[in-house]
């Protein structure tokens, strides 16, 4: 498959996207947590794992992007 210029955009957009809507889930569960919200270990852990499982993710489609437009210019 062929990455168009568009392509690369898109992934940008993604992970730029990712990288907001994630960072503000961050900081929405650190503030329950610092309130005393109680809930079990299993939901600050699970969370957790997500919050750094999409960061990377978007860490990728960023590189990927970033590659692409690199490689079009």
């Amino acid at each position: 498959m062929q990455m168009t210029r568009k392509h690369g955009v898109f992934l940008i957009g993604v992970a730029a996207w990712s990288f907001l809507t994630w960072g503000m889930f961050t900081k929405n569960l650190y503030a329950a947590h610092a309130a005393g919200e109680d809930r079990p270990a299993g939901y600050w852990i699970a969370h957790s794992v997500l919050i750094v499982a999409n960061l990377a993710l978007g860490g990728v489609f960023a590189a990927w992007g970033a590659k692409v437009l690199r490689s079009r210019s």
